[in-house]
């Protein structure tokens, strides 16, 4: 991407370079050429030369598979921060919006598979064995919110411990707001308004798992913050949709992917998060919940889509806006959710959903081979020694399918060990005060200490509380706490 200085003017303009790239390439490919031969000999068909003399496959860039330009796009739109290793399904639906090349889906398809943080961090998302009496359908954007706390969390620099998504219902617009667990009524409606009302409004129902009296103060909270004295009933109704769950697992697995990829903790990897989440195709949706909002998907490195030739204003805007919310209802409807295949041969490699220590740790460990199935819905694998007291039968929910023997395994064996108490404080709650360490942990350094509680300490690693030992030679890792080495 170049920069380009306007002389007459104070103005900047970016200019990708990546089109002139898949230029050079069609221009040194084969079948290109012969392509456009064609269109200049019979006229038209369904490829088009672009006025930069460009390749276009019905309005979508070609990308020749002879060069290697396709595989630098697969890798950006999967392993960038703007992306953070989506699916399958979401990241063709995105490409396909600006690319095409043969073969375009399955290698997506392949890419995906054989990502190896894909493997370790993503986890199963299958539809559920009984739902709960469905939410109607809101009418109108931002108009009906759920939201839930991600907690169990590190804590961070900033001292936060939790994150609080918010979600519109209907056009699956969130918001990732890193908090602390302490936080009450107020403080949560302070943030509310910082980073929700501002943009969206107030909105007229909140669904979440918190309870009625979580709901009911925070409502009250949010109206004494907003100054209003009129007054507002509320009322209760037992239903969920699971959608703001939902967009947790996402979120988490686009964090531990974070963490794994960049060695960012779960605060500074936040902001990428909530931009590919929105910017992301989903397919309830049929669209990425940014053009559910706004109309259009948000701009990107890769995705640096031309101006569009014609911009709607006044009643066409309108119009279009409305159409468009339509649409998000009745797909919304239809919304299906796909199930996936079992593993049945022996030999065959599954990655096995284990509990490593960590909220952030990734989801899944492996490969291992199946040494052989027990009934029908549990399997015998081939564990290392390191794993010799561990039963090695699994049910299949425990497993998935290994497509690629990943580059390097994750040591089990690492553990995030204390090292050495740095300073001392207090916890103050509404009724008692709790002592606290700032503790130094093992393969990190003093910028990512973390306070802990006296009690759990003192039962887990009594020997912080002994003498210290020597630490001349210890040089902690710059790396994020679930980095392996």
């Amino acid at each position: 991407m170049h920069i380009v200085h306007e002389p007459t003017e104070k103005v900047l303009t970016i200019q990708p370079t990546l089109v002139e790239q898949i230029k050079k390439d069609q221009a040194h490919d084969e079948e290109t050429q012969k392509i456009i031969q064609h269109i200049k000999t019979n006229g038209t068909t369904s490829f088009v030369i672009s006025t930069n003399g460009v390749l276009r496959y019905k309005n979508r860039l070609y990308v020749p598979k002879e060069g290697k330009t396709w595989e630098a796009i697969l890798c950006e739109a999967h392993d960038s921060a703007y992306s953070i290793h989506p699916g399958a399904t979401k990241m063709f639906q995105d490409l396909s919006q600006n690319f095409w090349w043969k073969g375009m889906k399955a290698d997506v398809a392949t890419h995906v598979a054989q990502c190896d943080v894909c493997q370790w961090v993503k986890d199963e998302h299958q539809k559920p064995a009984e739902l709960l009496q469905p939410l109607p359908i809101p009418t109108w954007k931002w108009d009906e919110i759920g939201m839930d706390f991600v907690t169990g969390l590190p804590t961070t620099k900033k001292g936060n411990d939790a994150i609080w998504v918010i979600v519109d219902r209907l056009t699956k617009t969130a918001h990732f707001i890193p908090v602390k667990t302490t936080y009450g009524g107020a403080k949560l409606a302070q943030l509310y308004i910082e980073n929700v009302a501002r943009l969206h409004g107030v909105p007229s129902r909140i669904v979440s798992d918190r309870g009625t009296q979580f709901i009911s103060r925070f409502w009250k909270s949010l109206h004494e913050a907003l100054g209003t004295h009129l007054d507002f009933s509320s009322a209760y109704h037992p239903q969920t949709d699971g959608q703001t769950e939902r967009v947790n697992q996402v979120m988490e697995d686009m964090l531990r992917a974070c963490v794994l990829t960049y060695g960012r903790d779960w605060e500074a990897s936040l902001p990428y998060a909530e931009f590919s989440y929105n910017n992301g195709y989903q397919a309830s949706l049929g669209m990425a919940p940014f053009e559910a909002l706004y109309g259009r998907k948000c701009r990107t490195p890769l995705i640096w889509a031309e101006d569009s030739e014609r911009v709607p204003t006044g009643p066409a805007l309108l119009k279009e806006a409305k159409e468009k919310i339509e649409e998000i209802k009745e797909r919304l409807k239809i919304a299906q959710t796909n199930r996936r295949a079992t593993p049945t041969e022996e030999g065959e490699s599954l990655v096995l959903k284990f509990q490593v220590k960590g909220k952030l740790a990734p989801r899944y460990i492996g490969p291992y081979k199946i040494e052989a199935r027990i009934g029908k819905v549990a399997y015998k694998l081939q564990l290392p020694e390191s794993m010799s007291d561990i039963h090695n039968v699994f049910h299949v929910s425990q497993l998935k399918k290994c497509l690629k023997e990943p580059a390097k395994q994750l040591d089990l064996k690492y553990q995030e060990a204390p090292i050495r108490i740095l300073d001392t404080g207090i916890k103050k709650t509404r009724r008692t005060a709790i002592k606290i360490y700032r503790v130094l942990w093992s393969r990190h350094g003093q910028e990512e200490s973390t306070w802990e509680q006296e009690d759990a300490l003192r039962e887990e690693h009594p020997h912080l509380f002994e003498d210290p030992p020597n630490l001349k030679d210890e040089i902690p890792s710059k790396w994020g706490r679930f980095v392996t080495p």
